[in-house]
């Protein structure tokens, strides 16, 4: 497999990069910064598509890992056969995308929150006692080193307002508090955080999805809690340094009780492996919009130290 990564020298990018090449598929890193990328793409400039439509000549599939969200880009590859596989939470941008009609393969909710979160939810959905409403709760490391773009994205949502997938309501970011018993982490107080599982789950399952947010941190869940109440709070990551870990908890739980979950280290490697599974996975479908708990299950999930599936596995 020949795959293309935006963002190949990135948070996520970098190890979806070594992942492709240790499993002796072919890799490129495209990026703006000609020190650090196999393939210069500036993915910021205005003429973007041309220097991005160049560079899929010799291409199976495209890895976007860069943050930048245009459906533009996926259609262009799609047009010319090369699968396209999104590592996007952003639920507006997963729409544009899934009213293309695309030609080739394009692979959406691959990451851990969507991604992984999608497979605990389908797993609940499919092993609980009767079909009820689904929680999910994603727990990330405040002190791991994220991309600028994934700490724009989630300082981005501050003060800002969704609609609730299940009842339509409008729900600001960083709100509406859950109490959950997390393994390993005991009770958190976590938010509603406008991640595109819930509103793709919602649709596919039939019943209703709630994304629910915190950092390691409960000083630093509380930070976020408080500032998106704060006008202009979505620009405090200029300067902002939050406490916390490296450690990731992804659970998914249903109504009658039926809990999923995942956990590890090093968030943005286990990003990387659930987009590697989806490249692989992606150039085998077909043409069109799929989602990663369409064509994936758990034990598809390949091993890796950055996710522990222990808890996935629960009668």
């Amino acid at each position: 497999m020949r795959a293309l990564v935006l963002g190949g020298y990135g948070a996520s990018g970098a190890p979806a990069v070594e992942l492709l090449r240790a499993g002796a598929d072919s890799a490129v890193a495209a990026g703006r910064d000609p020190a650090r990328a196999d393939r210069v793409i500036d993915l910021q400039a205005p003429d973007r598509a041309a220097a991005f439509v160049a560079a899929l000549g010799d291409v199976d599939v495209v890895v976007n890992a860069a943050g930048v969200e245009d459906p533009g880009l996926v259609a262009a590859a799609a047009e010319r056969g090369v699968a396209f596989v999104d590592i996007t939470a952003t639920a507006s941008y997963v729409t544009a995308i899934e009213r293309l009609a695309p030609p080739a393969p394009v692979l959406l909710s691959v990451g851990l929150a969507p991604g992984l979160t999608n497979l605990l939810a389908a797993a609940v959905h499919r092993a609980a006692s009767r079909p009820g409403d689904i929680d999910i709760a994603l727990v990330l490391g405040a002190g791991e080193r994220h991309g600028a773009a994934g700490v724009a994205w989630s300082f981005g949502l501050l003060g800002r307002r969704f609609a609730d997938p299940a009842t339509g309501e409008r729900v600001r970011n960083y709100t509406r508090p859950r109490r959950f018993d997390l393994p390993g982490l005991g009770a958190r107080r976590l938010y509603r955080v406008d991640f595109s599982d819930q509103h793709v789950l919602s649709r596919d399952l039939g019943v209703g999805v709630r994304t629910y947010f915190g950092l390691d941190s409960r000083a630093a869940t509380a930070t976020l809690g408080a500032l998106t109440w704060v006008p202009g709070g979505s620009h405090a990551p200029q300067g902002l340094h939050l406490p916390g870990g490296d450690r990731w908890l992804a659970l998914a739980r249903s109504g009658d009780g039926t809990t999923r979950w995942a956990q590890g280290r090093l968030q943005s490697h286990a990003t990387a492996v659930l987009a590697v599974a989806g490249a692989r996975r992606a150039i085998e479908l077909s043409a069109g919009v799929h989602h990663l708990h369409r064509v994936m299950d758990l034990a598809d999930l390949p091993d890796d130290p950055s996710i522990d599936l222990a808890g996935a596995r629960v009668g």
